[in-house]
């Protein structure tokens, strides 16, 4: 039997000797009822103020969304005025990383480096929450920044099925029992933190050798069954891993978003706060397989703009508690004023990074905009190509890879990126490329560039010749515009009238060789593209935005004409879809 079918059994067999803990069923006459909260937040990445460092102004979207710990603590601190101790507050992850303020302090003043205490510490540590789950963005700065990140908070950081290699135990907590007290009696409270697996690929850099990430279904049953014969009365679930079932990555790691599955397949679990998908679910039940019990579960979108509040109707009979009624619903953080206590806490770190992003790094002779990179071959886009094929063109000069041809890869990761003309900021090229990936290089075919632009096309819908064509339309909403690349150095078609497998229509020898610049997180397989995940020719752990920063600052001048080389369109039999 392998060591995951050993964690199984020996599970499913504790499971066997505790009392499944459902949603009951109504109290007996004897019985007294009382309330208890969960508030959940998850995905707030970085987000601290209601603010937006990419345009320097509020915060704003098309749905007038907030964002921001400041937001939250709003609301949580109302609903503990109502509840008062009643009241636990979780989150499910991914908290220091996503804006420029979390940026800052793992990048340009390092809390590793200058021993300052990172303001998502400061920030949560207002808030009094009682555990966070660490998110897989937890571990883009490496392990010393994520522990002392953990060091600084004033609450539990668990992640279960995070494993330390050397030692084959839990390299942080996995649970933590929170004791309340409800009506004068002691409720016992198990929180039992998931991390992502995916980890291991998009961050192999950081953890490769040290840790290995476990299935979350699996580590759900080894743990449940401990956590109820230590006391838990209750049981929730912390898990950062959405509802889909589904992977980014393909086959090759443990399920990337199994909360539902978890909810159906492991006794014992009353609800589950969930994240990493950044949707927006209210409520949602599952039911259990062995037990028939009903399973809450509740995921409150992204960044803050929601908050999660799961409500238990409780009765304690006998010395023994029961619920006997849950709900969830997600609360719209744009109701509230901001909280001025978690304002003051990182208000001299939001500033310095304000300051920061409006440095003017270079001059743009136009306006470049990202509007519509998705569809059609734009300069600005053609920056970022072109940085990558520079920087590893110098890199391999003289090396063995030095003849091939380089070709580089981008994606339009957002569709409100600008460069003014006139004055270009941090700001701007940040908002460009709003992730902290590094530059990597790999060695591909012709029939290798092939298939990955092939894989790429699927972004698109299908459409005949003739049909009416709506930009707001054309891609599938199944596949996120950070899961569509283009390629720079090879000119190809894409004719969305063909089905997918069957678009790339490009003249190359299947058998030629070219070095390939791409981020890392699409070279670890993020995405789950063909022939991408190899070994490296070029790795210096260079971040891509700081590449593009030194650029402009480097060049003074951005011009389209220095590095703007059209070399792709859509089209339908021949036809481009956008006519120049």
């Amino acid at each position: 039997m392998t060591r995951r079918g050993v964690l199984t059994a020996s599970a499913a067999t504790a499971a066997a000797a505790v009392v499944p803990f459902g949603t009951g069923g109504p109290a007996t006459a004897a019985a007294r009822s009382f309330k208890f909260s969960v508030l959940g937040t998850s995905d707030t990445h970085g987000n601290v103020y209601n603010w937006d460092y990419y345009r320097d102004a509020e915060y704003d979207d098309s749905a007038h969304n907030d964002v921001g710990v400041a937001k939250l603590a709003a609301l949580i601190n109302q609903i503990r005025g109502e509840r008062g101790t009643t009241t636990l507050v979780l989150d499910a992850g991914d908290t220091i990383q996503g804006t420029p303020l979390a940026t800052y302090y793992a990048k340009q003043e390092p809390i590793t480096e200058t021993g300052a205490k990172h303001p998502m510490a400061r920030a949560m540590n207002v808030l009094h929450y009682d555990a966070v789950t660490l998110g897989n963005h937890e571990f883009n700065y490496g392990l010393p920044l994520l522990n002392l990140w953990i060091d600084q908070l004033g609450f539990p950081a668990l992640a279960a099925n995070a494993v330390n290699v050397a030692t084959g135990r839990p390299a942080f907590r996995p649970y933590h029992i929170k004791k309340l007290i409800v009506g004068g009696a002691t409720l016992r409270v198990g929180i039992l933190g998931l991390t992502n697996p995916g980890v291991a690929i998009w961050d192999r850099a950081n953890v490769e050798g040290l840790l290995r990430f476990e299935d979350l279904v699996t580590t759900a049953a080894r743990y449940v069954p401990i956590m109820r014969r230590n006391g838990a009365d209750i049981v929730l679930v912390s898990a950062h891993g959405g509802d889909s079932g589904t992977s980014s990555y393909g086959p090759e790691l443990p399920n990337e978003n199994p909360s539902a599955l978890i909810a159906e397949q492991v006794p014992g679990i009353d609800a589950i706060l969930f994240g990493h998908a950044h949707n927006d679910v209210p409520q949602r039940f599952v039911t259990n397989r062995a037990t028939g019990d009903q399973v809450l579960l509740s995921e409150p979108s992204k960044w803050g703009q929601r908050l999660t509040r799961m409500d238990f109707t409780l009765t304690r009979e006998r010395g023994r508690w029961s619920i006997t009624g849950k709900q969830a619903t997600t609360l719209n953080t744009n109701t509230v004023a901001e909280d001025p206590a978690v304002l003051k806490a990182v208000r001299k770190q939001h500033n310095t990074t304000v300051a920061y992003v409006n440095q003017v790094v270079a001059t743009s002779t136009v306006e470049l905009s990202a509007a519509e990179s998705r569809y059609r071959d734009t300069p600005i886009l053609d920056f970022i190509n072109r940085v990558q094929t520079d920087t590893v063109t110098a890199a391999l000069a003289g090396t063995e890879y030095a003849a091939l041809p380089v070709l580089s890869i981008a994606a339009p990761f957002s569709r409100t990126a600008v460069f003014p003309r006139g004055d270009v900021k941090i700001k701007d090229v940040a908002g460009l490329y709003i992730y902290d990936n590094t530059l990597e290089a790999v060695v591909l075919t012709g029939a290798e560039v092939k298939a990955y632009l092939e894989y790429s096309a699927k972004y698109f819908v299908t459409l005949a010749p003739g049909a009416p064509v709506d930009p707001a339309t054309i891609s599938d909403p199944a596949v996120p515009d950070y899961n569509y690349d283009v390629i720079s150095g090879v000119g190809y078609d894409i004719d969305i009238s063909r089905p997918v497998g069957q678009r790339i229509v490009l003249d190359i020898d299947p058998a030629a060789r070219f070095v390939v610049a791409v981020n890392n997180y699409r070279r670890s397989g993020g995405g789950n593209f063909p022939g991408i995940v190899k070994a490296q020719v070029y790795n210096a752990q260079q971040e891509i935005r700081q590449l593009l920063i030194d650029r402009a600052q480097q060049r003074g001048v951005i011009d389209p004409a220095d590095f703007f080389e059209p070399n792709w369109r859509l089209v339908r039999a021949g036809e481009p879809v956008f006519p120049a």
